[in-house]
């Protein structure tokens, strides 16, 4: 592949498109697949045909729209109009509305906050293109940037970069993306490995799943660049295998490189060479965390191992091993065609760029919503989410997944970035947020949490398996009302224990849910502790 072959199917991709009048999206993600989306489609292209309407109008499937609960979704891209819970019978009707636009009973108004307030750099594709298509995502400048750091910039130069741009991990960390490739660069072994994380499992997130299954190439040219920047020829994507959608396009895509030589050996005609291959997780929370996953890859029980060394140091096989998440590697693209300067004037001081979150639970519009870090969890709940439903009043918000905490209404206005989530008890993690109404009890809600993190220890260290399953068992002697006032001192001391005497981050984090339910509504505790009806 040359850049001028590249450039080409560029060209033809856009005056076939160009050759439809109007193209009907149609969106085929999980969320819309799991109600139909796919039947939706096939009926339009039926619909259309039979009309003799298929030249003029063309119907496509596309990746995530955003508002999975009102799903099917189909957007007409022209008149910027979406239509949403469309069924297959509904296709006489949505071909009705091409020809003579008029208010619908399924009109999904695309004025609303929640597509106006967001800003769209991970997701930019979602939606638009077609994800079994490289067409399409070259069509959307694919790829371009892995030609500019191949042809314009040396390794170096690329790291600098990423350091420049402020992106840091978003996978929860939030370590500084440009500083750890820049620790793998500079390491001495022939040998290197880049691991793309797509072990998504945290309660209500789906972040990555709707990435890897709208713009799949977005995370092979991530891999690609970050395998040229650190000197490494090979790649593992971890994805677990609950996610068949995304497993299926990701595999499609990689074929598809490999054909136009955008993945194997001498990449643009350079001396670069880089593969990608799959490995399939079996679900295990704690095979997010590095050194379990590297585990898992090597054949191995997934269990975390102390650190140091750390994986850029010694990670899959004992080599050196970049491991970035999904939405990070989806960055770097536009990160290298529109320079860090672009990207780092978005966002807060200390953290840049845009964050993805999953809306899920109590809330209004449930589903995916990329924004600039610094808006405020008000923003985000209230104008974009369109609050809570059925009237109810805000409670609280978990961030984080099972490792996050309980934020109240007092903080609504906080501003969303790494260290203010930290200062109230809570973390950024992968972006899930789910919301809790009024008629939630708290008690129950740190218990949910704390049975998911019970279940998912790997049992490796004491402090996790044993500590996590005792404060489960205490928050139900809580909930139950059999608890006297010496529980409540034990299950605090029981969180500070297990949080910092854990071998990883499961552990580390597990308490957080607690904690912050014990500091925000302590008096829900109280209450079951002093008065044991009150529980039931």
């Amino acid at each position: 592949m040359t850049h001028e072959e590249l450039l080409l199917i560029k060209k033809l991709e856009l005056e076939e498109q160009a050759h439809h009048k109007k193209c009907l999206k149609v969106c085929v993600a999980a969320g819309c697949v799991s109600q139909n989306s796919e039947q939706v489609k096939e009926s339009l292209e039926k619909e259309l045909k039979s009309r003799r309407l298929e030249d003029e109008y063309h119907v496509k499937g596309v990746g995530c729209l955003g508002l999975c609960a009102a799903g099917p979704l189909v957007a007409i891209d022209e008149d910027k109009r979406m239509l949403k819970e469309i069924n297959p019978e509904d296709a006489v009707h949505v071909v009705d509305q091409l020809k003579k636009p008029g208010t619908s009973k399924k009109e999904c108004p695309t004025s609303m906050p929640f597509f106006q307030r967001q800003q769209k750099i991970v997701l930019e594709n979602c939606g638009k293109i077609d994800p079994e298509r490289i067409e399409e995502y070259i069509a959307v400048d694919g790829y371009e940037g892995l030609y500019k750091v191949l042809h314009d910039m040396n390794p170096n130069e690329v790291v600098q970069e990423l350091i420049a741009s402020g992106l840091r991990g978003r996978g929860g960390g939030g370590y500084p993306t440009g500083l750890k490739w820049s620790t793998v660069a500079k390491t001495q072994s022939v040998k290197k490995y880049v691991i793309c994380n797509a072990d998504e499992g945290d309660p209500g997130a789906f972040m990555d799943r709707a990435v890897l299954e709208s713009d799949p190439h977005r995370i092979l040219e991530g891999m690609a660049i970050a395998a040229y920047a650190i000197g490494a020829d090979e790649g593992f994507i971890y994805v677990r295998a609950e996610y068949p959608l995304a497993i299926k396009r990701l595999k499609n895509a990689i074929k598809q490189a490999e054909r136009k030589g955008l993945l194997g050996t001498n990449i643009f005609g350079t001396p670069f060479s880089f593969s990608i291959s799959i490995r399939l997780g079996a679900g295990a929370f704690v095979c997010g965390e590095e050194t379990a996953l590297i585990a898992s890859i090597e054949g191995g029980r997934g269990t975390p191992r102390p650190r140091p060394p750390y994986p850029a140091e010694s990670g899959l096989w004992g080599k050196p091993t970049l491991i970035n998440n999904v939405e990070t590697l989806a960055n770097i693209a536009p990160i290298i065609r529109k320079g860090a300067d672009w990207y780092s004037s978005i966002g807060t001081e200390t953290s840049k760029g845009t964050k993805v979150f999953a809306l899920a639970g109590q809330i209004e519009n449930t589903g995916l919503i990329e924004v600039p870090m610094g808006i405020t969890l008000r923003d985000i709940i209230f104008e974009i989410g369109g609050g809570i439903p059925n009237g109810k009043a805000f409670k609280a918000v978990q961030t984080g997944g099972p490792s996050g905490g309980c934020i109240p209404a007092d903080h609504l206005d906080t501003a969303v970035d790494y260290e203010s989530l930290t200062r109230l008890g809570s973390i950024m993690g992968s972006g899930g947020m789910i919301l809790i109404d009024e008629t939630s009890d708290m008690v129950e809600v740190a218990r949910y949490f704390m049975e998911f993190c019970m279940s998912e220890s790997c049992g490796k260290c004491v402090p996790c398996r044993v500590g996590t399953a005792q404060i489960y068992d205490l928050l139900s002697k809580i909930s139950g009302g059999e608890a006297v006032d010496q529980d409540l001192s034990l299950l605090e001391d029981l969180c500070d224990v297990v949080k910092n005497t854990s071998l990883c981050g499961l552990g580390q984090s597990a308490p957080n849910p607690v904690l912050s339910t014990l500091k925000y509504f302590r008096k829900e505790y109280l209450t079951k502790i002093q008065q044991p009806e009150a529980a039931h």
